[in-house]
């Protein structure tokens, strides 16, 4: 397997650290800040988009939490209400703020809700739309004001530390239905019935964080499910941002922070109402709820990060010819891909049949593996993650630092479909991923958790 280790990678060696039994001077810092465009411009995660937003039911947010421990080893997790940010766009800002705040790339983690209720920014899923110079302006100016925001937030969280203790916990949801195996119109009745078909993964992972005096000053949760609750044209978090408001009313002075898990073939079903999205948002603050009224372990030891890219091979190379016959496609999104991949051509002078994947492993003392993985990720993945690695006591989590494309499992990419297949279309990917996706995906998380 092929990595490329030089620019994102860090181990911070537990060997200067005493015994994992002794409680470690952990500290927290916790910063918020609204990035809802003023502007009404291009919603992002659905094709079918043909109007600029028109409103909003609630800001969308950028939140920031800064871990350090007591060898003075720091993560920098910052979560956003955005379908998704590309790679020049995630990683400039990630070395950006790495370098300012003295810490490894990698250490920096940039997890979208994957909220279709956000902006389009930068590159993401921008070869799905037919904009006017206008609308790709506003793109452009809103991309360029998002990473200043988002810099000011996690200097903000960094600025924040002070002494805290870590406790983790996991509850469940049962809201999030495979799609690929279930139809949305009979969910309901298949749901009453016992005979939701397909794999899940209900498990809502918990990170509570406390001061000294033992309040409750952060939440931070995950859930593998799409946020695709709302079609309209109204900025929105879709369920997670009302889970989090939930929660932060329910905790008033405490921080909650969601993270997409690896969702991408998981719908919340029904849907298509504020009530639903509502709903599925008290429904997940409930499971969280449950979590912090029980015992939860403490977190004790060091932290310790590991990150690398694996390069993902494309299926199929497309040359110049083939990107003008494609241009001829009668299929406009087709003809929108071709027109995006020459403009690649003419700027990079080729394109590449590999991508880079970014992952990322946090360690989080002896408590969970912190698993990062790009794009939009299928649920196989979380799930045989956890089977082989029982131990490690993983929390793997989707939409990380690059929203690329779907990213199918070996089953999902055979059977084909939109997961497998025709979304590369909408991401502007020159053809769907290789068989080797998932080995070298899995291989890749394996050695960083040994």
């Amino acid at each position: 397997m092929k990595m490329i280790k030089t620019l994102l990678f860090a181990v911070f060696v537990l060997a200067l650290a005493p015994s994992l039994g002794k409680a470690v001077d952990w500290k927290a810092g916790l910063a918020t800040g609204i990035i809802t465009p003023t502007k009404p411009m291009w919603m992002s995660g659905y094709a079918s988009r043909t109007k600029p937003a028109e409103g909003k039911v609630h800001d969308l947010w950028a939140k920031a939490l800064c871990l350090e421990d007591g060898l003075g080893n720091r993560s920098l997790l910052i979560t956003l209400d955005l379908v998704g940010l590309d790679r020049e766009t995630a990683l400039g800002l990630r070395q950006r703020i790495a370098q300012k705040h003295r810490m490894a790339v990698g250490a920096v983690t940039l997890a979208c809700s994957h909220t279709h209720s956000g902006p389009v920014v930068g590159n993401t899923l921008r070869a799905m739309y037919f904009l006017t110079r206008e609308q790709e302006s506003l793109i452009d100016e809103y991309t360029q004001v998002l990473t200043k925001q988002i810099e000011a937030v996690a200097t903000r969280a960094v600025g924040q530390l002070t002494p805290a203790l870590f406790k983790h916990g996991i509850g469940s949801a049962d809201f999030a239905v495979n799609r690929r195996n279930n139809k949305e119109a009979d969910v309901p009745k298949l749901r009453e019935e016992g005979k939701l078909v397909g794999p899940v993964d209900h498990d809502v992972p918990v990170l509570a964080i406390y001061d000294p005096a033992g309040s409750l000053k952060g939440i931070v949760f995950g859930y593998a499910c799409h946020a695709t609750v709302l079609p309209f044209f109204e900025w929105c978090g879709d369920y997670p941002g009302f889970a989090m408001a939930e929660l932060q009313d329910r905790h008033p002075g405490a921080v909650a922070m969601f993270w997409a898990g690896c969702g991408a073939d998981q719908n919340p079903l029904p849907r298509r109402s504020v009530e639903l999205a509502k709903s599925y948002g008290q429904r997940l603050s409930n499971a969280v709820d449950g979590v912090l009224s029980k015992p939860m372990k403490p977190i004790l030891g060091h932290l310790k990060v590991v990150a690398t890219e694996v390069l993902i091979p494309f299926a199929k190379v497309p040359n110049r010819e083939d990107l003008l016959t494609m241009k001829a496609s009668k299929d406009k999104y087709e003809v929108g891909r071709a027109e995006y991949l020459l403009a690649k051509m003419e700027t990079d002078g080729l394109i590449k049949g590999e991508y880079p994947y970014p992952i990322s492993v946090w360690k989080l003392g002896d408590g969970p593996h912190w698993v990062w993985l790009g794009g939009e990720v299928v649920v196989d993945y979380s799930l045989r993650i956890k089977r082989e690695h029982p131990k490690a006591n993983p929390w793997v989590a989707g939409y990380a630092n690059d929203v690329m494309a779907y990213i199918p499992s070996l089953r999902v990419l055979k059977e084909g479909g939109y997961e497998g297949a025709t979304s590369m279309v909408y991401y502007g990917q020159p053809s769907s991923w290789g068989a080797s996706v998932e080995e070298l995906i899995v291989k890749g998380v394996t050695e960083m958790l040994k």
